[in-house]
Order: C-alpha cells, then structure tokens, then sequence
C-alpha cells in the first residue's frame, strides 16, 4: 500500500479517521475552554474577592489543578467517576462496571485544568483595568451592572485575549492525554492507525502535523480577534 493510499478516503485509507479524530480534538477542547471560562470566571472572583475564606479556596484551586499533571487529573475524573457511578449503580440493583462517557469526563478534566490558568488570566486583566474609570463611573452614580457590561467587561476581555491564546494551546495539547480513556481524539485515531498498518513513524508525524495546523489555524484567529479588538478600543477612544 503506498502512502497516498493510507492516507486516503477510500476503504482501506485513514484520513477519514484521522480527519473525524482532529474534529473530536477540536470540539473537546473547545467544550473544555468553556467550561473552563466558567469555572476561571468563579475563580478570579474568589482570588479578587474581600473575604479571606474565599481568596484561600481560590488560591487553593489554582494550585491544585496546575500542580497536580494533567494525567493523573484525568485518571482521578474518569476511573474515579466510573468508580463512583458503578457503586451508585449497585446500590440500584445494577451489575457490573458502569463507566463514564469519555467525552463528558474529558471535557470536565481539561476543563477544570484550563479554569485554573483562566482564572490568573482573568485576575490579571481586571487588576489591569484603570481604577480611575471605575471610580469616574461610580462618581456619577453609574448602576454596578452597566459599569460591568460598558467598562470592565470589554477590557477584561481586551486584556485576557493574549493569555486566553496561550490557554487555548495549553488546552488543545492536554485534549491528546483523553486518549487514555478511549475517546478517539486525534492522538487516539493516529494510535490506532500506527497500529493497524505499523507505520508508526509516519502516522505519527502525520499526527503531529494535523497538531502544528490545527495550532496555526488559532494562532490567526486568536490574532485577529486581538487586531480586531485593539481597532474598536482605538475608534471608542478617538470619538472620545
């Protein structure tokens, strides 16, 4: 078989597996960057907050999920959850193991992993917002929530969007350690691909290359969603 025909779409050919595993690899760590927007949203609030109690447990969150490797954060979600599911099962009257959804628990884990950095990220970019608007705002009796939706929000969100890139990355890689649970991501299809036809070499350069596109493709979208937000604060500031 020559190497146009393994990488192919016909029957014996394995792009379609691997293109479908780059589509998992896509929306997983899509779902995980979402979940784990809210999760780092809750977080930075904690870490921000007034309250001791609440600033310790942010702290201790962060230091948990970015301690902790991200395998072994995986391992805990799924084997531990199925663990859990099995025993909540059995006391129902089910038999035998009940395991999670690859997918669900994948998402949660990388999810939370991500919360942990997006929480800094979003830290960082509220204490970089100037003070002097806020107070301007409070000065004139500006509603907390209109305060929130016209000032903070837009820079908190013009100042997380570098660090959200790199989150987006550290995410994307992370997505790759979901294969242990059997969920066929992209490492997962160019596992089994390798397997079947023991070019393992060449499948896995594939699959890294798949890795290198799909991480340029977010570079320029990251990018010029920054160039794109940069314009709209220059034209609010000159008509100002």
């Amino acid at each position: 078989m020559t190497v146009f025909e393994m990488f192919g779409f016909g029957s014996e050919g394995w792009g379609s597996v691997l293109l479908l595993g780059a589509w998992m690899t896509l929306v997983l760590t899509l779902a995980a960057l979402v979940i784990g927007a809210l999760f780092g949203g809750v977080v930075a609030a904690m870490k921000l907050s007034r309250l001791r109690t609440l600033r310790v447990l942010g702290d201790a969150y962060t230091t948990v999920f970015r301690g902790v490797p991200e395998l072994l954060v995986i391992y805990l979600f799924y084997f531990g959850g199925s663990s859990l599911v099995t025993t909540v099962g059995q006391s129902f009257g089910a038999d035998g193991f009940v395991g999670v959804p690859p997918f669900a628990v994948g998402a949660v884990a990388v999810g939370m992993i991500s919360g942990a950095y997006q929480a800094e990220v979003y830290r960082a970019a509220v204490l970089a917002v100037s003070r002097g608007e806020l107070e301007a705002a409070r000065a004139i009796g500006m509603p907390s929530l209109t305060m929130a939706r016209r000032i903070l929000i837009p820079q908190v969100l013009r100042f997380a969007l570098p660090g959200l890139g790199n989150v987006w990355q550290l995410s994307l890689k992370d997505s790759a350690l979901v294969s242990v649970t059997g969920l066929a991501e992209l490492l997962r299809a160019t596992q089994v691909a390798a397997g079947s036809t023991h070019q393992y070499f060449l499948f896995f350069v594939a699959g890294g290359v798949i890795y290198l596109l799909i991480t340029g493709m977010s570079n320029r979208v990251f990018g010029r969603a920054e160039a794109r937000v940069g314009r709209s604060f220059k034209r609010n500031f000159a008509r100002n």
